[in-house]
C-alpha cells in the first residue's frame, strides 16, 4: 500500500479517516470539564456564596459579623447591585456587630434580601427588619423576638454609671432602627421591648417586621 494511502486509513478496518469529523456527543466539553471539577472542590458554603447567599447561623459577635461584613463586601464587588440573600437563624448577640451588620447591609448599593430561618431575636430582628422593603422573608413557624439590650454591669460606681448609661443609648438607637423599617412610633417599639415579645410569622409580618411569609401551605376549603 502505498504510504500516504496508509496514512489516511484507520489501521482496524481499512476504513478512510473522516477529516474535521464533529466531536461524539457523548464528550464533554474540557472547559464544561474543568467548571465541574472546579464545583466538585468548592464546599458548601463557597457554593453558597458564588449564589450570593450569606448565612448568620448562631450568635451575633466578632468572628460571625466579620465574616458576614467580608462576604457582602466581596459580593458588592463582584457584581455590583445584584441582590445578595441574607438567612438568619440566631438568638442575638452583639450590639456593636449587629450594627456593624446594620451599617453593611446600608452601605452597599446591592439590596439585601433577608430571611427568618427557625428563629431571629434581638439583634437578629434588626437585621431581619432591616432587609429591603418588599423582600423580607420569614418561613412559617419561624419566630421574631424584640427586647431592650442588657449587659452585665460591673466595676467601680462610675463604671457602672457609664456602661448603664452605654446601654441606655444602646436601647434608643436599635429603636430607632426597628421603627424605621418597621413603621411602627420609637415609643411603641421601646415599650414593646421592655420585656421579650415574641412574633409569630404572621405577627412579624403585620408588625412590619417582614413582608412575606413564605412557604405556607395552602388552606383547604
Amino acid at each position: 500500500m502505498h504510504p500516504s494511502t496508509f496514512s489516511d486509513q484507520i489501521i482496524t478496518g481499512g476504513s478512510p479517516l473522516v477529516q474535521n469529523e464533529p466531536p461524539l456527543p457523548h464528550l464533554v466539553d474540557p472547559r464544561a470539564s474543568v467548571n465541574y471539577q472546579r464545583t466538585r472542590e468548592m464546599s458548601i458554603d463557597e457554593l453558597l456564596l458564588e449564589n450570593r447567599v450569606v448565612f448568620l447561623i448562631g450568635e451575633i459577635n466578632y468572628s460571625s459579623a466579620a465574616r458576614i461584613i467580608m462576604q457582602m463586601l466581596y459580593l458588592e464587588n463582584q457584581k455590583k447591585g445584584q441582590d445578595i440573600n441574607f438567612y438568619i437563624n440566631s438568638p442575638g448577640g452583639s450590639v456593636d456587630d449587629t450594627l456593624a451588620i446594620y451599617d453593611t447591609m446600608s452601605f452597599i448599593s446591592s439590596e439585601v434580601a433577608t430571611y427568618c430561618i427557625g428563629r431571629a431575636y434581638s439583634g437578629g430582628s434588626v437585621l431581619l427588619g432591616a432587609g429591603e422593603k418588599g423582600k423580607r422573608h420569614i418561613l412559617p413557624h419561624a419566630k421574631v423576638m424584640i427586647h431592650q439590650p442588657s449587659g452585665g454591669v460591673t466595676g467601680q460606681t462610675t463604671d457602672i454609671q457609664i456602661q448603664a448609661e452605654q446601654i441606655v443609648k444602646a436601647k434608643h438607637t436599635l429603636a430607632e432602627i426597628l421603627a424605621r423599617h418597621s413603621g411602627q412610633d420609637v415609643e411603641k417599639v421601646i415599650a414593646d421591648g421592655e420585656r421579650d415579645k415574641f412574633f409569630t410569622a404572621q405577627e412579624a409580618k403585620d408588625y412590619g417586621l417582614v413582608d412575606e411569609v413564605v412557604g405556607n401551605v395552602p388552606s383547604k376549603d
